[in-house]
């Protein structure tokens, strides 16, 4: 792997923007490097194409999902969130672009964030039968649990985590423990990882929560089964999600959406930089198998990115204008 000096910013002239020259001479933008693995990539992603490709200064800062948006819309800082999972607030950041406190970037992961309940493709390629997660609900004897085979295991999200409620309730309404189901408490993604993983390791059945993108699911090929009902925003937001609830109805995640948000300076900087930033997507398939070598190898989040851009010529040009293409190639 190389690592890169920073690079000097490039003249405006370089790319015909001869009205925008000092702000392109100026460009400097900070980015959030959130505290999860797709997003650390991305954030080393857009660092060496900002710097390399666009010859920007680019600081990498901290930050989560809630704290990084108030401090986006309140003080315009950072410039770049590359992968902001915006269901949970999205009437708030809908708002704040309505006000051009932010501006919408791509839509990151173009098939959407996913979340749900999922069974090994082993599995589901053995069973041909359980379509749905309704099915998989009527058969306790193939999902054994590992302390009493004689009840089905449906292992769940790790405690604390929204989707533990969301988990539960959709286990309730599908009432789960009279259909001869044990919930199972995984206690940490760890725990979750690693039930998984043995799973796997012994060819065994197993269903419960997941989600992507995620190293597990591209290292362990999982397939997802549907809901017995679509997604009900009002049920959703009045029972799903609600630790509460005393009567939660059969109801289905919807498409997380995932969008790089960016602040106003963006734009005003260099329209080229807003151009990649508005263009630059990748699916789920992609990044969970990134997700699944960094974890392999024990890579930093800046390994691999540079192991992304030197082996994915064919996807990430095309995010990028060919002068750009030419630099980064040539830093490589």
């Amino acid at each position: 792997m190389k690592f890169l000096l920073a690079s000097t910013c490039l003249a405006a002239a370089l790319f015909g923007f001869s009205a925008t020259a000092s702000a392109q001479e100026n460009c400097e933008l900070s980015v959030s490097n959130m505290n999860w693995a797709s997003a650390e990539v991305l954030a080393a992603i857009d660092k060496i194409i900002l710097e390399e490709g666009y010859g920007c200064t680019v600081r990498l800062l901290p930050g989560d999902t809630m704290p990084t948006f108030a401090s986006m819309t309140e003080k315009q800082e950072p410039d770049v969130a590359p992968e902001m999972w915006v269901n949970q607030f999205r009437d708030q950041i809908d708002k704040a672009a309505e006000e051009g406190t932010i501006a919408f970037g791509a839509e990151v992961l173009s098939d959407g964030g996913e979340e749900g309940w999922w069974v090994p493709t082993y599995f589901a390629e053995a069973h041909p039968e359980i379509k749905t997660v309704g099915d998989a609900l009527e058969h306790p004897e193939l999902f054994p649990a590992t302390e009493d085979p004689s009840k089905g295991a449906v292992y769940n999200c790790p405690a604390g985590w929204g989707c533990q409620i969301t988990t539960a309730n959709l286990f309730k309404a599908y009432d789960g423990e009279e259909k001869g189901f044990t919930l199972i408490d995984t206690g940490s993604a760890a725990g979750l990882d690693g039930s998984i993983a043995k799973a796997y390791e012994n060819k065994e059945p197993w269903l419960g929560y997941y989600w992507a993108p995620t190293a597990i699911l591209g290292k362990y090929p999982m397939k997802k089964l549907p809901f017995d009902a679509e997604h009900d925003p009002k049920e959703w937001a009045e029972c799903t999600t609600q630790v509460d609830c005393a009567e939660p109805k059969i109801n289905a995640w919807t498409k997380s959406e995932v969008f790089t948000v960016l602040t106003p300076k963006v734009q005003e900087q260099s329209p080229e930089v807003a151009e990649y930033l508005n263009t630059r997507a990748w699916g789920n398939d992609t990044v969970n198998k990134l997700l699944a070598w960094k974890e392999e190898q024990q890579a930093t989040g800046e390994d691999t990115a540079y192991y992304f851009l030197e082996n994915n010529p064919d996807l990430w040009t095309g995010w990028v204008s060919e002068d750009a293409a030419e630099k980064i190639k040539s830093a490589l």
